[in-house]
């Protein structure tokens, strides 16, 4: 499949337990690569959620959380950066509170 080179904010979260505050290198429609602080065994379920902003979408912003299984982690030099691939098992569109209240705002104040 073909990636696309993302850097997004993303929230990982692992076999439901730790969560942690990252960013995407990249995505496609099966699989997704970030960087986290420490290396994870392939297998490991995780929960990847993320923003696509408008200029990608070409419409409003649209967060989607991936349930995904670890498939790779590298470190290709010695630093606190992890790349981690993960394959995508499922995925929801999720409905944001708070970017509905931002656009209701911006709609206000545009008014």
């Amino acid at each position: 499949m073909r990636r696309f080179d993302m850097r997004l904010p993303a929230l990982v979260r692992l076999n439901e337990e730790r969560e942690f505050h990252t960013e995407t290198q990249n995505v496609s429609a099966r699989g997704v690569f970030f960087y986290l602080d420490r290396s994870v065994p392939a297998g490991t379920s995780c929960e990847v959620t993320l923003t696509f902003p408008p200029h990608i979408t070409l419409t409003d912003a649209v967060r989607v959380r991936f349930r995904a299984r670890v498939i790779r982690s590298e470190s290709p030099l010695p630093s606190l950066r992890v790349g981690t691939a993960a394959m995508i098992e499922d995925y929801e569109f999720l409905r944001s509170g708070d970017l509905f209240s931002a656009l209701q705002q911006d709609q206000k104040e545009a008014s």
